[in-house]
C-alpha cells in the first residue's frame, strides 16, 4: 500500500481525553476515532490489526473442534427472563423496545441465545460434545467508559459455549479451551497468566481470567516469576489426552489479582526473589457453570440409559478489540507502538528519503514491487515529507521493520534495514534486504 493513497490520519499532539498509552497511540496513529462516549470507528490501520487478532483467535478455536456461528446483536428480553438474568443484570444492559412494543436488548453476552439454539436442535447425547463460538459486537453501557477501547461500551468479542453430557466431560472441554487460550495469547506475542477468578453475573463455580502485565492495568496482580519465562508454543499439548495435568501445571503456581490475593500464602509459596507484584489487564475470561442456563432454557439430551439430562455448559470469552489496546499497553515505547510480527498491520515500512530523486524512486518502486510479489505486506512511504517526519510516523505506527532508501546509501549499493523492536540498523544490499524480509529472517 502506498502511503500517499492510504487513509492514515495521524496526529502530532496527544488528545487531552487520552489517559493511557494505548488510547493515546491509537488516536495519534490514526487507528480509531471516537464516535461517542465509549464507541469508536475503526480506521484502516486499526481494522487491519483487529482482523489479524480475530483470525488468530479463530484459528485456535477451530483447532479445538469448536464450530463458528454468528448470532444477532439484538436479543429478546423474554429469553433473558427465562434464565432470570433480565432484571438482575444491571444498567450495563441496553434495553430496547421495538415498534411493536416488544422488549429487546443489545446483547452484552450470549449464553441465553446459544442455549436456545442448542435446545431447539440437539436431542441426543450422541451429538455431544459440542462447542459453538462466534465473533460478534457486544454492548455494555459502562457508567464511565474510559481508556479508549480498553473500557468501551461497544466491543468485538469472541465467545464460545461448550455443551457436554456430564460434569467430567464439561471439565475436559474447559481444559481444552484453557490450553487454546494460552496458545492464542502466545501467538499474539503476549505473556498471559491464568488466574482463578470470580464468576460474576455469568455464574458457575469454576472460572479463570487471563491477565497480561502492563503498568496501566486495572488490577494489581501477584504471581511467580516463572510465568514470564514459559514458552507456551514450545510446549507439547496432546489434544487427544487428558489436559488436566497441563492445566494443573499452570494453576498450581501462585497467581492472583488483588481481589483473590492471599499475602501469607504468597510469601510462603513464592521465594522472595521470584515474587512479581505488578499491574495487569484482563484479556480473556472462561467459565464452567454446569446447568445454570440449560435447566431453565430446556437444553437437555437423552442419555444412553434412556432418560433425559440437562447438559453441562461452559462459556469462554476473549475481547478481540480490547486486545488491540492490550497489546499496545504491553509493547510500546516513547516513540510509539511496537507491534508483534503476528498482528502488525504491515510487516515493513518502505521509506523513500528523497521523493523526486530519480534513483531513489526507481529503487523504491523495484523494492515495493518485489516485496508485494513475495507476499510481504508493505506500507510504502512515497510522500514528499522531511526524513524526520517519515521516521517519526513509522516509529509511531510501529511496523516491525523499516527499509530506508536514500541517495547516499544507493551510491554505495546499500539500503538500511531497521528493527523497530531493537532499534538496530543494518546497511545491506537491496537483494539481501529483500531476501531477509521475504524469508521472514529480517
Amino acid at each position: 500500500m502506498r502511503l500517499s493513497q492510504y487513509f492514515l490520519p495521524t496526529l502530532k499532539e496527544t488528545p487531552s481525553e487520552a489517559q493511557i498509552a494505548s488510547h493515546r497511540l491509537m488516536l495519534r496513529a490514526g487507528m480509531v476515532r471516537q464516535a461517542s462516549a465509549g464507541i469508536y470507528s475503526w480506521l484502516p490501520l486499526g481494522l487491519r490489526v483487529m482482523k489479524k487478532i480475530e483470525q488468530i483467535v479463530r484459528e485456535e478455536q477451530n483447532a479445538t473442534g469448536a464450530q463458528e456461528v454468528l448470532m444477532p446483536t439484538i436479543q429478546s428480553a423474554d429469553l433473558w427472563r427465562q434464565s432470570a438474568r433480565y432484571d438482575g443484570y444491571g444498567k450495563e444492559m441496553l434495553r430496547i423496545t421495538d415498534r411493536h412494543d416488544r422488549e429487546m436488548l443489545y446483547g452484552p453476552t450470549n449464553e441465553e441465545q446459544i442455549t436456545e439454539i442448542f435446545s431447539g436442535s440437539v436431542r441426543s447425547y450422541k451429538d455431544l460434545p459440542l462447542n459453538l463460538y462466534h465473533i460478534q459486537w457486544k454492548f455494555r453501557d459502562e457508567v464511565r467508559p474510559r481508556f479508549g477501547v480498553m473500557r468501551g461500551r461497544e466491543f468485538l468479542m469472541k465467545d464460545a459455549y461448550s455443551f457436554d453430557i456430564d460434569a467430567e466431560q464439561g471439565r475436559k472441554a474447559y481444559n481444552k479451551m484453557f490450553v487454546a487460550y494460552l496458545r492464542t495469547y502466545a501467538r499474539l506475542g503476549l505473556k498471559a497468566i491464568p488466574m482463578q477468578a470470580d464468576t460474576g453475573p455469568i455464574g458457575g463455580d469454576l472460572s479463570h481470567e487471563f491477565i497480561i502485565l502492563a503498568d496501566t492495568g486495572e488490577s494489581e496482580v501477584f504471581c511467580h516469576q516463572d510465568f514470564l519465562n514459559r514458552d507456551v508454543l514450545a510446549e507439547e499439548f496432546d489434544e487427544e489426552s487428558d489436559l488436566q495435568p497441563v492445566v494443573d501445571s499452570w494453576t498450581s503456581i501462585y497467581a492472583a489479582t488483588d481481589e483473590q490475593h492471599d499475602p501469607a500464602r504468597f510469601e510462603s509459596e513464592v521465594p522472595a526473589d521470584k515474587r512479581v507484584s505488578a499491574r495487569g489487564i484482563e484479556v480473556g475470561h472462561i467459565f464452567f457453570f454446569g446447568d445454570k442456563y440449560s435447566k431453565p432454557l430446556g437444553a437437555s439430551v437423552s442419555t444412553p440409559e434412556g432418560g433425559d439430562v440437562a447438559v453441562q455448559m461452559g462459556s469462554y470469552g476473549i475481547g478481540v478489540s480490547r486486545l488491540v489496546g492490550g497489546i499496545i499497553e504491553a509493547s510500546h515505547d516513547d516513540k510509539g507502538i511496537i507491534w508483534p510480527d503476528s498482528v502488525a498491520p504491515f510487516k515493513v515500512g518502505l521509506i523513500n528519503l528523497r521523493a523526486g530523486d530519480v534513483a531513489c524512486e526507481a529503487a523504491c518502486e523495484e523494492i515495493y514491487a518485489k516485496l508485494e510479489k513475495a507476499g510481504v505486506e508493505t506500507l510504502y512511504d512515497d510522500r514528499d515529507d522531511r526524513a524526520g517526519a517519515k521516521f517519526a510516523r513509522m516509529d509511531l505506527i510501529g511496523l516491525p521493520w523499516q527499509l530506508i532508501v536514500g541517495p547516499r546509501g544507493l551510491k554505495n549499493g546499500v539500503v538500511e534495514l531497521k528493527s523497530r523492536r531493537t532499534e538496530e540498523r543494518d546497511e545491506i544490499s537491496i537483494d539481501e534486504a529483500l531476501s531477509r524480509l521475504s524469508a521472514g529472517q529480517a
